[in-house]
């Protein structure tokens, strides 16, 4: 695994002083970016942010910031297809992978990196959509962390009855015709928040953080991703069946649903929550899929519960899990 310097867009970024980002190479050859900030106040722990679909490093900056002034360092990763990371087709402007579940190669780069700059203990995951469900399936196969937390998490797609089948039908047909890698009906090759306005967009009802989203990729366009493929429709869409079947894994949890949420099924999380022993759900009212990119009154209601949740409850019990196989 090689760990040489790679870029950190600090200009516009925003997070906390001392960030640096670095490449790593997975296991199958995949080539990810990951990036570092370590707190500013007593060391607490090392909290892994595993982003969604579309996003950066870049854009969680200012949540660095706010976790470093509480005591956590953050480690946050481009997946592959996605950032600066390695993308896996010609038209770099669709989200693409070959299989769900070789997002869990990032996963071990993360720990690796984690691992070698010899990171603050314990690990804490903090896993927003696309991230929520990589990071299930990781912390079902062992994820080292001594608690992990889920905002909008992707354990199933919003769609009606009728584009669901519809969708199961055109990203089944699809790959064996050699198609896999077209963009999925509906969707652009744009980045959603470059061609569609604040009205009524589907992730934060806070303009300033709408208006910063913009701007990142205004200054930094390689950073954008527009719609997923129907090769990626086909695989999220098996992974969420597939974790649908498996019991929560006995760690402390706590999932924040926006109220309007319009992106993730909000009923298979609540499924999912409602029987995670000793799990929490907090619904947050008129709050739409991205609640840490919400109004400054829902970050400071999340980030508080965060810290209360990452915080151990015995400071004579170390934290964290065994260690992945991979």
């Amino acid at each position: 695994m090689t760990q040489a310097p790679a870029p950190l867009f600090q200009d516009v970024a925003g997070g906390p002083p001392g960030g640096a980002a670095c490449w790593a190479d997975t296991a199958d050859g995949v080539r990810i970016r990951i990036g570092i900030w370590p707190a500013q106040a007593t060391e607490r722990g090392t909290v892994l942010l595993f982003p969604g679909r579309t996003e950066y490093i870049e854009k969680y900056g200012a949540l660095a910031g706010e976790l470093a002034r509480r005591g956590f360092g953050t480690l946050a990763v481009d997946w592959r297809g996605q950032g600066l990371a390695q993308r896996l087709l010609d038209d770099r402007r669709i989200g693409h992978v070959r299989r769900f579940r070789d997002y869990q190669h990032d996963v071990a780069a993360v720990l690796g990196v984690a691992r070698a700059q010899g990171l603050a203990q314990p690990f804490h995951l903090l896993a927003h959509s696309m991230g929520g469900c990589i990071g299930l399936r990781a912390a079902l196969d062992g994820l080292p962390v001594q608690s992990c937390a889920f905002t909008g998490p992707m354990w199933g797609i919003a769609l009606s009855p009728a584009m669901r089948a519809l969708a199961r039908v055109m990203a089944a047909a699809a790959p064996p015709l050699g198609l896999g890698g077209r963009l999925t009906p509906n969707s652009a090759p744009e980045n959603y928040v470059q061609v569609q306005g604040f009205n009524d967009n589907l992730l934060t009802t806070d303009p300033d953080m709408y208006a910063m989203m913009q701007d990142q990729l205004a200054a930094h366009p390689e950073l954008g991703l527009g719609g997923p493929s129907l090769l990626w429709l086909r695989e999220a869409l098996g992974e969420c069946r597939a974790l649908a079947r498996r019991p929560s894994p006995a760690l402390p949890c706590i999932t924040f649903l926006g109220g309007n949420e319009r992106i993730v099924d909000s009923n298979a999380v609540r499924t999912r929550m409602a029987a995670w022993p000793g799990g929490t759900l907090d619904e947050i009212a008129g709050a739409e899929h991205e609640v840490l990119m919400e109004t400054p009154a829902i970050r400071a209601h999340v980030l508080d519960r965060l810290e209360a949740h990452f915080t151990p409850r015995d400071a004579g019990v170390p934290g964290g899990r065994p260690d992945m196989a991979h």
